[in-house]
């Protein structure tokens, strides 16, 4: 790889770490790569994105980003996004499925974190469900109305036979 392959790269995970809530570190070793592939669409599906990238690029990477404190060592797999548990949901669901593939340390909410933080996150309810849950609670007063609007109704129906 070449100087300038290498500062492409640590150019474009610099932007791409500065606008991610969440980085995970995961070891991948004896991953084949239909596995590694099917962690990358499932990724795809959450809007987070894979790349096995070179400890010190990455390094240099997440320090451009002001992401300092964990210290890459050993295989990496990087899987990065937006939204941190959406991303923290990829890696949990991967890891539960693949012995192999093991969480190792992330910056949660762009901070640096354990694994057992990240599984904490995985276990929270997405934001779609969130929203859900957000819409439901406020069309319960207005169904609640209607069925009472209802009742009483067939209750002047009843009144009136």
């Amino acid at each position: 790889m070449t100087k300038t392959q290498k500062a492409e790269i640590i150019e474009v995970l610099s932007n791409e770490f500065k606008t991610a809530q969440s980085v995970i570190f995961c070891d991948y070793k004896g991953l084949s790569v239909s596995e590694l592939e099917g962690l990358r669409k499932i990724a795809r599906e959450k809007e987070a994105k894979v790349q096995v990238v070179k400890n010190t690029l990455a390094t240099i990477s997440l320090a451009n980003a002001e992401l300092t404190g964990i210290e890459l060592n050993d295989t990496n797999i990087l899987v990065w996004g937006e939204d941190s548990v959406a991303t923290s949901k990829v890696v949990s669901e991967f890891a539960k499925t693949n012995d192999k593939f093991v969480i190792k340390s992330a910056y949660v909410d762009r901070e640096a974190s354990d694994a057992a933080k990240v599984e904490a996150f995985a276990k929270l309810p997405g934001r779609e469900e969130l929203l859900g849950m957000l819409a439901a609670t406020w069309m319960a007063p207005l169904t609640n109305l209607g069925f009472g609007l209802d009742a009483l109704r067939q209750k002047k129906e009843e009144e009136s036979a």
